[in-house]
C-alpha cells in the first residue's frame, strides 16, 4: 500500500465504517443503484476501454464497469478502505470476472499511470477528499488525451429525504453542522460551481454539471430503515453522542417519520446528486469525447441553489 495523505477517512473507512459497509454492501447498492443509469450513461463504456472507478468502495460499480469494457477492456476500483475492498474481490471473484482489480490507495496521492485511463468513474467516492484539488489533478493525470470523467457527488442537501428526517431530531441527537453544505464530508461538493471550478483547475476541459434524482430501497418497513441508518457510521456516532435514552427515543420517532415512505414491503426515499462530466485536453484538438448528458448545463460563477 502506498502512503495515504487522507488520514481521517483511512481511519473511519478501515474501521466501524468500512466494516458497516462491506457487511451490508447489498443494502448500501440498493440505497445507491437508482443513480447507476445516469452515471453509466453518461460514461459510454466501450468495449476496449479501461475505466478508473474512484472510491469504488465494494466494488459495485467497478463491476459494472468491468463487463461493460468486455472484450478487451478492464476496469480498476481505488479505495483506501481495506474491509471494503476485501468485499469487492469476494464478489469480483463469484461472478467470474477476470479484467478486474482493485487497488488499495488514496486518490489524492496514489502513483497512478499516467495517461493509462479513457475514462474515470464515481458514485459518491469523490466528496471526501483532505484536498479535493490534489486529488483531482492526480485523476486527472490518469486520463489518455481526449479521455473523459463521469463523476457523480451529492446535491442539495434538503433534497435528500433521509437527511430531512433525521433533521427532525434535533432536539435528541447533536446533529449541529450535520449536512451541512461544503462543509467537510458528504456534502462538500454540494454547490456544483465548486465541484466544476475543481475540475476546471485540473486540467479538464467541457466541464458539466447535471442534476439528478433517484429513489433508493433503505429498509422493508419504518423499523428497519430506522435501525439501518442509526447504526450506520454516523449514525451511530450520533445515538452514541447522545446516550441511550435519547438514542432510543429518537430511533422510535425516526421510524414514525418513515412510515409515510414504505409501500408494499419496501422503504423507499429520494436523494438527489450532481453527475460532473468533462474531458482531458487532446493534441490538436484530436481525440475522442462523449457528447454531454441529456438536461446537463454548464455551470456558472454564480453558483447553485449528499456514508454514512
Amino acid at each position: 500500500m502506498h502512503a495515504i495523505a487522507n488520514s481521517s477517512q483511512a481511519q473511519a473507512w478501515n474501521g466501524y465504517e468500512g466494516a458497516h459497509w462491506a457487511a451490508h454492501q447489498n443494502r448500501w447498492d440498493a440505497v445507491n443503484a437508482g443513480f447507476d443509469r445516469p452515471l453509466f450513461e453518461a460514461a459510454a463504456i466501450a468495449p476496449g476501454e479501461r475505466v478508473l472507478d474512484i472510491g469504488c468502495g465494494a466494488g459495485s460499480t467497478t463491476r459494472q464497469a468491468a463487463r461493460a469494457a468486455a472484450p478487451g477492456g478492464e476496469a480498476v476500483g481505488l479505495d483506501l478502505s481495506g474491509p471494503m475492498l476485501e468485499r469487492a474481490r469476494a464478489s469480483a471473484d463469484g461472478e467470474g470476472l477476470a479484467n478486474v482489480r482493485f487497488e488499495l490507495g488514496d486518490a489524492q496521492v496514489h502513483p497512478l499511470d499516467r495517461g493509462a485511463y479513457d475514462l474515470a468513474i464515481s458514485r459518491f467516492g469523490i466528496m471526501f477528499f483532505a484536498d479535493p484539488a490534489a486529488a483531482f489533478a492526480n485523476i486527472a493525470t490518469a486520463l489518455r488525451p481526449g479521455g473523459r470523467v463521469a463523476l457523480l457527488c451529492a446535491a442539495e442537501p434538503e433534497g435528500n429525504e433521509w437527511l430531512t428526517a433525521l433533521t427532525a431530531l434535533t432536539d435528541l441527537l447533536p446533529l449541529q453542522g450535520f449536512g451541512k453544505p461544503g462543509g467537510p464530508g458528504m456534502f462538500s461538493l454540494s454547490a456544483p460551481d465548486a465541484a466544476a471550478a475543481l475540475l476546471s483547475a485540473a486540467g479538464l476541459r467541457d466541464v458539466r454539471a447535471t442534476h439528478v434524482t433517484a429513489y433508493g430501497t433503505w429498509g422493508r418497513d419504518a423499523a428497519d430503515a430506522a435501525g439501518f441508518l442509526l447504526d450506520s457510521g454516523p449514525g451511530r456516532h450520533l445515538v452514541a453522542q447522545a446516550g441511550p435514552d435519547l438514542g432510543d427515543r429518537a430511533r422510535a420517532r425516526l421510524t414514525d417519520l418513515l412510515r409515510r415512505h414504505a409501500s408494499d414491503g419496501v422503504l423507499r426515499l429520494r436523494s438527489t446528486g450532481w453527475l460532473l462530466t468533462a474531458t482531458a485536453p487532446a493534441p490538436c484538438g484530436g481525440g475522442r469525447t462523449a457528447p454531454a448528458p441529456s438536461g446537463a448545463r454548464r455551470p456558472t460563477s454564480g453558483g447553485a441553489p449528499l456514508q454514512g
